[in-house]
């Protein structure tokens, strides 16, 4: 039987010659200098047994307190179809000096051997959610050919081991980075490479670790060090420290895109109006064309969040169009956003959770779109902001502004820090203020748990509930939205 014309004429190109799988024995021993005890073929890395899904390669590191090499038989039993380790076992492995070392010999292996256009993103607020809207809109246009880092892997761990998952077939790749100190988004970014390299904001996070918003600027700046030629940097231009941002990009040889509301910005924004779905309809400049498009997550932060993912994905090559759709699909990421209709007295409530995260910034805007949310009455569950150091007590008193902006009728606070805005609000309460906003201060989750039913939650209110993560209020997402198990 002849063979059909158009299969004869299929397009092929050179990434078909790539291997599907993700890892081969060969491959790793030949990146990391070490010695297969068989062959094998791996799906995916993993550095911590709990996690290991079928056909995991087990990366078996070691820190201080915790060697890798404990959980080998735990990681198997899971799944795993090898482990890189320091010491022979009995199990299908690569023998390496180091395993850290092999971790990031892997992940350099991975960057080096495609050609995907590599994204890094940065900055004080909103990086993993932007992460996720850049990661969606290169997903769509690529037809699933992007890879991302998962969850907040944005450390000294978490990039390389993203780096390691990247598949030989990856046409884009999008690394979030974090830090607390001077000098780590230095390390990150040149694990990473990166083509584009994004700050989304600079905001006082860390700033106990470094002591002024200029050495925050300076620390995320690090990211465009990692850049390759030619490179592009995307900076935020609305910040107070935009010109040092530019000054820094184009003193390591980047080209520099911004994006905002300024009327110098590349990306500018020409207009924004509430959606009915409670989102945005942005349209936008770009030097060359306008583009006008929907934002499904709500609050002024998205607004300024969608032009810096438009800006990227220009500078990456990608599909402005497919950006636009999934902006206007994205939902609210588990602890960022994410939005739970609960049981309430006589009906039904909404719970926001933006457990995972707080500074100073994120708190005053996500408590000013709370203000704009339809509400019978508005109630917030604030949780300490960590990592402030001297400047703690006076941004969480300061947080009494942003409480009345958002029109919340009663807060439940959480942790030592809230102290001082609980002091702030005790005041107004005891001056005899007609609109005092009434409060509860606990210790923790347990107590605000506690504190939120003593108060009642009915139905038709909105109840926000935002703290640093180590404050542990996803316990009382948990609780409310019915999560627990």
């Amino acid at each position: 039987m002849a063979t059909h014309p158009a299969l004869i004429a299929w397009p092929t190109e050179a990434r078909d010659a790539l291997p599907l799988a993700l890892w081969s024995a060969r491959e790793i021993a030949a990146a990391t200098g070490g010695t297969a005890s068989h062959d094998f073929q791996a799906s995916g890395v993993e550095m911590d047994s709990r996690d290991v899904r079928g056909g995991d390669l087990f990366v078996a590191l070691k820190g201080e307190a915790m060697d890798g090499h404990k959980f080998i038989d735990k990681a198997f039993a899971n799944g795993a179809v090898a482990a890189i380790v320091d010491r022979p076992v009995d199990y299908p492995h690569v023998l390496v000096e180091d395993t850290t070392a092999a971790l990031h010999a892997l992940a350099h292996a991975a960057r080096d051997r495609t050609d995907a256009v590599r994204i890094g993103v940065t900055g004080s607020v909103g990086k993993t959610g932007v992460k996720e809207a850049i990661f969606n809109a290169l997903d769509r246009a690529s037809r699933g050919a992007c890879h991302r880092s998962v969850r907040s892997y944005n450390n000294h761990v978490g990039v390389p081991l993203s780096l390691a998952r990247m598949p030989a077939r990856s046409r884009y790749g999008v690394f979030e980075m974090g830090m607390n100190h001077k000098g780590e988004i230095d390390v990150l970014t040149r694990h990473v490479r990166p083509n584009v390299a994004l700050i989304t904001t600079i905001a006082p996070a860390h700033i106990e670790n470094l002591g002024s918003m200029e050495a925050i600027a300076d620390a995320k700046a690090e990211i465009f060090g990692g850049l390759v030629e030619g490179g592009t940097a995307v900076i935020p231009a609305d910040s107070e420290y935009s010109a040092q941002l530019i000054a820094r990009a184009r003193a390591l040889g980047a080209k520099v895109l911004t994006f905002g509301a300024s009327k110098d910005a590349d990306v500018r924004l020409l207009d924004a109006i509430p959606s009915a779905n409670g989102g945005s309809l942005v349209t936008a400049d770009l030097g060359d064309a306008r583009l006008c498009y929907s934002v499904a997550e709500p609050g002024e932060h998205w607004i300024a969040n969608s032009l810096g993912v438009m800006a990227t994905v220009r500078a990456a090559g990608g599909d402005l169009a497919a950006a636009g759709l999934a902006l206007a699909e994205m939902g609210g990421l588990k602890g960022r956003g994410a939005r739970h209709r609960i049981a309430a007295a006589g009906g039904k409530a909404l719970l926001i959770d933006e457990s995972y995260n707080a500074n100073p910034a994120s708190m005053r805007a996500t408590l000013r779109q709370l203000g704009h949310t339809p509400a019978t009455r508005r109630l917030a569950v604030l949780g300490s902001m960590k990592e402030l150091g001297d400047f703690a007590e006076r941004f969480h008193a300061q947080l009494t502004e942003a409480l009345i902006e958002g029109k919340i009728d009663h807060a439940v606070l959480v942790g030592e820090e809230m102290r001082a805005l609980a002091r702030e609000l005790g005041k107004a309460s005891g001056g005899g203020i007609h609109n005092a906003i009434t409060f509860a201060h606990c210790s923790n989750p347990a107590e605000a748990i506690a504190a939120l039913e003593d108060y009642g939650v009915t139905a038709g209110d909105a109840v926000l509930v935002k703290g640093s993560n180590s404050v542990g209020l996803g316990k009382l997402v948990a609780h409310f939205a019915g999560l627990e198990g």
